[in-house]
């Protein structure tokens, strides 16, 4: 992934901005709020950011049932990975 200014580092010093893309259906702001990584130890982002990536593609698929099972399992396993890497850091 390169960032905006083409400079292809990986991670950059802050967290993404949110997609300036269509307003999203309440069902998915709710998901996707917690995708967001600016609230964590900066040392948290590089594995939370690959789960707000995918998240948003995820999002971008048509609207049913198995999305919303996708984002909701996504979610458990964002929460579970940051949590693998806090106690190693811890």
């Amino acid at each position: 992934m390169a960032n905006e200014d083409g400079s292809g580092k990986r991670f950059a010093n802050r967290p993404p901005a949110p997609r300036a893309d269509a307003p999203r259906p309440d069902e998915l702001q709710h998901f996707i709020q917690f995708f967001a990584f600016g609230n964590l130890p900066a040392e948290l982002w590089a594995v939370s950011e690959l789960f707000y990536a995918l998240a948003q593609k995820i999002a971008d698929l048509p609207s049913n049932p198995e999305r919303t099972v996708a984002l909701r399992k996504l979610l458990e396993s964002k929460d579970s990975a940051v949590r693998a890497l806090a106690r190693c850091r811890a």
